[in-house]
């Protein structure tokens, strides 16, 4: 895959075949769309290419109602790349760019990339317009020589599916939902910082998880079932998102992990934690005794989901 800037073009004897989209959280609609780009790209001997951007259109449109990302950029584009597109076009989504008319955009990508036809998803709307309806988008293509095709809409299991509906599962704590919908785990990346130092006393240690990407969503506070990437080894373990009603740690937020069956410094190394399901809320317990056999019956619990996740995902 090749990716593409603003300021790139196409030579002229290339003919491309694009879709358009945020595609954040790349889940199975984008997977259907990205398919039907590619089947149509073949049949009318073109390559094929994703449009997207680096930032979410409505940090420019709206900045105060903009959502959550579900993933950073450069897990989008590689997310994406594991599609096999030939061609990503990456644009910067400013002030400019949200004025376009969806004629004045198809013409952008017809004169700059050659874009010759536009597979659209079945309910994606783009341009300054909102309401223009698909026959307008194919009269503004054909005035242009852009053909505009609809693709197919996700129609499996898993739908309706939207990455505002898996938003809203993850804002929920509904992770194994939000991982159906999108065919992986929700991911969350940053760095081990140092926590409150207080889980080894208990016999949990746990690396607490800071340095998040700005802007990405966080599963609704509680405790999750996760797998943990680190060092480059992927590991069991469970998670806590909240304020450690228990241990009285005050009103700042943590994201502390406990690895099964590991004991290495890892202080200031990268981590990622892949949210498999969701444990229960967080709630304070009457003693340390308490909270030490509860953490022992969710460790239980979060091998048994994860022995079954490993089992299953082969």
């Amino acid at each position: 895959m090749k990716i593409l800037n603003a300021t790139d073009h196409i030579d002229g004897d290339v003919k491309l075949a694009a879709s358009i989209g945020m595609f954040d959280g790349m889940h199975r609609g984008h997977i259907t769309l990205i398919n039907a780009l590619k089947e149509q790209a073949a049949l009318r001997g073109q390559r094929s290419a994703v449009v997207t951007f680096k930032q979410h259109p409505q940090l420019v449109v709206n900045p105060n109602g903009s959502p959550r990302a579900l993933m950073t950029l450069d897990k989008k584009i590689a997310a994406i790349a594991a599609t096999a597109p030939d061609y990503l076009i990456l644009l910067d989504f400013d002030a400019t760019l949200s004025q376009y008319t969806a004629q004045q955009f198809m013409e952008l990508l017809h004169d700059r990339y050659n874009v010759e036809t536009l597979v659209m998803g079945y309910n994606h709307r783009f341009g300054h317009e909102r309401n223009t309806t698909f026959a307008h988008y194919v009269e503004q293509g054909e005035r242009r020589g852009v053909e505009v095709v609809k693709a197919p809409e996700y129609l499996g299991q898993f739908a309706p599916v939207s990455s505002s509906i898996v938003r809203q599962l993850i804002a929920g704590g509904r992770v194994e939902d939000a991982m159906n919908c999108m065919g992986h785990p929700f991911e969350l990346e940053g760095k081990v910082v140092h926590g409150f130092h207080n889980g080894r006393g208990i016999g949990f240690p746990t690396a607490n998880v800071g340095e998040l990407p700005p802007g990405i969503i966080l599963p609704h506070n509680g405790a999750y079932a996760v797998m943990v990437l680190v060092d480059d080894q992927w590991h069991q373990g469970m998670v806590n998102i909240g304020y450690r009603p228990t241990l009285d740690n005050g009103h700042k937020l943590s994201i502390e992990v406990h690895i099964f069956d590991f004991d290495s410094d890892i202080y200031g190394k990268p981590i990622t934690l892949q949210f498999i399901r969701f444990l229960r809320l967080e709630f304070k317990l009457g003693s340390i005794e308490q909270l030490r056999e509860q953490l022992t019956y969710d460790k239980a619990l979060s091998q048994q989901i994860l022995d079954n996740y490993l089992a299953n995902s082969k």
